[in-house]
Protein backbone atom coordinates (compact mmCIF):
# COMPACT_ATOMS: atom_id res chain seq x y z
CA UNK A 1 0.00 0.00 0.00
CA UNK A 2 0.98 3.28 -0.61
CA UNK A 3 2.39 6.25 2.15
CA UNK A 4 1.22 8.80 -0.19
CA UNK A 5 -2.73 8.79 0.81
CA UNK A 6 -4.04 11.28 -2.60
CA UNK A 7 -2.14 8.82 -4.48
CA UNK A 8 -4.90 6.76 -6.33
CA UNK A 9 -5.96 3.71 -4.39
CA UNK A 10 -7.25 0.40 -5.94
CA UNK A 11 -10.38 -0.89 -3.91
CA UNK A 12 -7.98 -4.19 -3.42
CA UNK A 13 -6.05 -2.51 -0.98
CA UNK A 14 -8.72 -2.47 1.46
CA UNK A 15 -9.68 -5.11 3.34
CA UNK A 16 -12.99 -3.79 4.16
CA UNK A 17 -15.67 -1.22 2.12
CA UNK A 18 -17.94 0.12 3.23
CA UNK A 19 -20.24 0.53 -0.01
CA UNK A 20 -22.40 3.44 -0.71
CA UNK A 21 -25.63 2.02 -0.09
CA UNK A 22 -24.58 1.26 3.35
CA UNK A 23 -25.66 2.92 6.70
CA UNK A 24 -24.01 2.05 10.08
CA UNK A 25 -24.44 3.12 13.43
CA UNK A 26 -22.67 1.87 16.00
CA UNK A 27 -18.72 0.79 16.84
CA UNK A 28 -16.59 0.18 13.88
CA UNK A 29 -13.22 -1.78 15.64
CA UNK A 30 -10.53 -2.83 12.81
CA UNK A 31 -7.11 -3.35 11.70
CA UNK A 32 -6.03 -3.83 8.32
CA UNK A 33 -7.03 -0.74 5.64
CA UNK A 34 -10.97 0.23 5.51
CA UNK A 35 -12.80 2.40 3.45
CA UNK A 36 -15.71 4.02 4.23
CA UNK A 37 -18.11 5.25 1.02
CA UNK A 38 -21.44 5.16 3.30
CA UNK A 39 -22.62 6.52 6.25
CA UNK A 40 -21.39 5.52 9.56
CA UNK A 41 -22.67 7.02 12.82
CA UNK A 42 -21.23 6.29 16.17
CA UNK A 43 -17.65 5.40 17.21
CA UNK A 44 -14.52 4.56 14.98
CA UNK A 45 -11.45 2.36 16.80
CA UNK A 46 -8.64 1.24 14.36
CA UNK A 47 -5.40 0.47 14.64
CA UNK A 48 -4.85 0.56 10.60
CA UNK A 49 -5.76 2.86 8.16
CA UNK A 50 -9.23 4.51 7.68
CA UNK A 51 -10.41 5.96 4.49
CA UNK A 52 -13.64 8.56 4.10
CA UNK A 53 -14.31 8.25 0.36
CA UNK A 54 -15.71 11.74 -0.68
CA UNK A 55 -19.33 10.58 -0.69
CA UNK A 56 -19.11 9.90 2.98
CA UNK A 57 -20.63 11.06 5.98
CA UNK A 58 -19.64 9.99 8.62
CA UNK A 59 -20.97 11.35 12.01
CA UNK A 60 -18.45 9.82 14.89
CA UNK A 61 -15.07 10.31 17.06
CA UNK A 62 -12.77 8.58 15.23
CA UNK A 63 -9.40 6.91 16.94
CA UNK A 64 -6.97 5.30 14.51
CA UNK A 65 -3.16 4.98 12.88
CA UNK A 66 -3.69 7.20 9.94
CA UNK A 67 -7.14 8.66 9.07
CA UNK A 68 -7.62 9.95 5.65
CA UNK A 69 -10.76 12.72 4.87
CA UNK A 70 -12.16 13.12 1.50
CA UNK A 71 -16.01 13.07 2.44
CA UNK A 72 -17.37 14.86 5.44
CA UNK A 73 -16.78 13.85 9.12
CA UNK A 74 -18.57 15.45 12.09
CA UNK A 75 -16.24 14.28 15.53
CA UNK A 76 -13.12 14.58 17.11
CA UNK A 77 -10.30 13.01 15.06
CA UNK A 78 -7.29 11.82 16.57
CA UNK A 79 -4.67 9.57 15.20
CA UNK A 80 -1.72 7.99 15.90
CA UNK A 81 0.46 8.55 12.78
CA UNK A 82 -0.99 11.07 10.94
CA UNK A 83 -4.53 12.99 9.68
CA UNK A 84 -5.00 14.38 6.25
CA UNK A 85 -7.91 16.02 5.15
CA UNK A 86 -8.42 16.37 1.24
CA UNK A 87 -9.40 18.94 -1.27
CA UNK A 88 -12.91 18.05 -0.99
CA UNK A 89 -12.73 16.77 2.59
CA UNK A 90 -15.18 18.37 5.82
CA UNK A 91 -13.96 17.73 8.84
CA UNK A 92 -15.74 19.74 11.75
CA UNK A 93 -14.51 18.68 14.66
CA UNK A 94 -11.00 18.59 17.05
CA UNK A 95 -8.00 16.97 15.48
CA UNK A 96 -4.89 15.76 17.35
CA UNK A 97 -1.98 13.78 15.24
CA UNK A 98 1.98 14.23 15.22
CA UNK A 99 1.27 15.05 11.31
CA UNK A 100 -1.39 16.91 10.11
CA UNK A 101 -1.67 17.72 6.41
CA UNK A 102 -4.82 20.31 5.03
CA UNK A 103 -4.99 20.57 1.37
CA UNK A 104 -6.16 23.85 0.33
CA UNK A 105 -10.11 24.01 -0.86
CA UNK A 106 -10.59 21.62 2.33
CA UNK A 107 -13.07 22.89 5.19
CA UNK A 108 -11.95 22.40 8.65
CA UNK A 109 -13.42 23.69 11.89
CA UNK A 110 -11.84 22.85 15.09
CA UNK A 111 -9.31 22.87 17.20
CA UNK A 112 -5.69 21.32 15.89
CA UNK A 113 -3.44 19.60 18.18
CA UNK A 114 -0.03 18.61 16.97
CA UNK A 115 1.49 16.02 19.32
CA UNK A 116 5.16 14.25 19.51
CA UNK A 117 4.80 11.05 17.45
CA UNK A 118 5.33 7.96 19.80
CA UNK A 119 8.14 5.20 18.88
CA UNK A 120 6.18 1.91 18.60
Amino acid sequence: MTDVYNDFMEDSEFDTILSPDMDFTGTLHFEKPFLIRGKVSGEINATGLLVIDEDAIVNANIQAKRVLIRGQVKGDVTAVERVEVAEKGRLVGNVTAPEIYMETGCVFNGRCIMVEKKNI
